[in-house]
């Protein structure tokens, strides 16, 4: 069995979230320049004018500058939970971890601590890191003839901790950011709103009447950035909760072979 310093962890995450952050910004820039700005959305060719009838990006981009905030925002949310899903994925294992904790429970009820191990090998991923890694330590503790029987106990559950306190801070990494932007976007959704309305009021107040360009403009801008806040903050949630439920899974699968793995010791040892 491989020791814990050679054991591969395969992909683990994107560390440096920043520059993904400012990856995302640059395409929204691009995007809200050269492809909501793009002049054949409007009338005349004029960005500055009435979106084309029907054209929908036209209409994304008369948002205005809160616009492409916005998609930075949703753009980032996008990416890291594609980084995420591969990252837990990897962290998973090969194998269905419901199947994989019920294989190695057997082997240890059976007293076959190999096989346990050889079930580990397979799997690999977080779990597969963390119950080998224990069972190393079984096997460590069960030659050591200095060790009383609660001494070798405490030092397979100290294992399991320092084991599990290795590999779960991986799987929550970038999910802060995630959880940041559930309430940042809806944030931006409604500065824009509040900045579209001001406009729309503005140009209800102005001299010689209303200024019906002005005022359609406003109220664009109030409705599409609270669109796109809601969007953008409905999508955080739900990436934020389906990845946070995958991590519940590991950790509870990892509580729940460890836990395994010290009674089985604790049974089979006078």
């Amino acid at each position: 069995m491989e020791n814990k310093q050679t054991k591969k962890r395969g992909f683990t995450g994107i560390k440096s979230s920043g520059l993904v952050i400012l990856a995302c910004l640059g395409l929204a820039i691009i995007i809200y320049k050269f492809v909501l700005g793009n002049p054949a959305n409007f009338m005349e060719n004029n960005p500055e004018g009435h979106p084309l009838p029907g054209n929908f990006l036209g209409l994304i981009y008369k948002g205005g500058i809160i616009v492409p905030i916005i998609q930075t925002l949703l753009l980032t949310v996008m990416s890291l939970s594609v980084e995420r899903f591969f990252a837990i994925r990897n962290a998973e294992g090969k194998g269905k971890l419901v199947k994989f904790v019920a294989e190695v429970k057997a082997s240890l009820s059976k007293g076959d601590i190999k096989g346990a191990a050889a079930l580990c090998d397979v799997q690999q991923g977080s779990v597969g890191n963390v119950v080998a890694s224990t069972l190393i330590k079984y096997q460590e503790v069960e030659e050591d003839a200095t060790l009383s029987k609660e001494q070798k106990v405490l030092a397979i559950q100290k294992e399991v901790e320092e084991a599990t306190a290795l590999e779960l801070p991986m799987l929550s990494q970038n999910l802060a950011i995630i959880a940041t932007i559930v309430t940042l976007g809806t944030l931006m959704g409604l500065l824009g709103t509040v900045i579209g309305m001001i406009k729309s009021f503005a140009s209800l107040a102005g001299a010689g009447g209303t200024d019906s360009v002005a005022l359609s403009a406003g109220i664009s801008e109030a409705l599409i950035n609270t669109a796109f806040g809601i969007l953008t903050g409905a999508l955080a949630v739900v990436s934020y909760s389906f990845f946070t439920s995958k991590i519940d899974k590991i950790t509870y699968c990892i509580d729940e072979v460890g836990f395994s793995i010290v009674q089985t010791f604790a049974a089979s040892h006078k």
